[in-house]
């Protein structure tokens, strides 16, 4: 099955997902774990869904900037946001990744298994363009595997992406590749299942 991934599929997604989905769920554990030796800056959560990273990094005196299109999920992470008392508010904004700009870069620019309505490996490449000199792209996406047909618990084909596929996509004399990883990991979704995700982690730094 081929998805679409506009507005109208994530707006339907966050309407239909589990409230587990969209409340106090913890970061992503390889956003804690490559943020570690960063200083707090400028940051943007590229398709930031339920917040959970967004309100992480504020709470680490990050300055951030959450984006995604869709307005239910994003009215739910503002509310729980409010309620948490990040330390630096978080600006959300509703936004198409496909034709948004920002108007300025990032000292870091993350993105956690976003899919918007355009090829993966055209998106991450579209949200490396507003990293700043000197910053952090962080992408954490769906590894893409002989299975990962969309049915059950896999992502669907177009959602997910090789470790090379993304490395190749980076020029080696703007950037520096300072992770490039595949993992496995254990979590439990709604209903207490256990769910196996397959992820590609990629960290790099812009060269001034």
């Amino acid at each position: 099955m081929t998805h679409g991934f506009d507005k109208d599929y994530w707006e339907q997604h966050w309407h239909q997902a589990h409230a587990d989905t969209a409340g106090g769920a913890a970061p992503n554990p390889y956003l804690v774990r490559e943020t570690a030796g960063l200083a707090p800056g400028t940051a943007l959560d590229a398709g930031c869904g339920a917040g959970s990273e967004a309100i992480w990094l504020a709470s680490r005196g990050w300055r951030v900037v959450a984006a995604d299109i869709s307005a239910e999920v994003l009215a739910r992470a503002a509310q729980r946001a409010d309620g948490g008392g990040p330390s630096e508010p978080v600006r959300w904004v509703e936004a198409d990744l496909t034709a948004w700009d920002p108007g300025t870069r990032f000292d870091l620019v993350t993105t956690h298994y976003a899919h918007p309505a355009m090829p993966q490996l055209a998106f991450y490449e579209r949200i490396s363009a507003w990293v700043a000199p000197g910053g952090t792209l962080l992408i954490v996406g769906h590894l893409h595997t002989p299975d990962g047909t969309g049915h059950g618990d896999h992502p669907p084909a177009e959602a997910s992406v090789t470790l090379a596929d993304i490395t190749a996509r980076l020029d080696l004399s703007h950037w520096e590749i300072t992770t490039a990883e595949e993992h496995v990991r254990t979590v439990t979704a709604p209903g207490g299942r256990t769910v196996a995700l397959h992820d590609v982690v990629v960290r790099a730094t812009r060269g001034d």
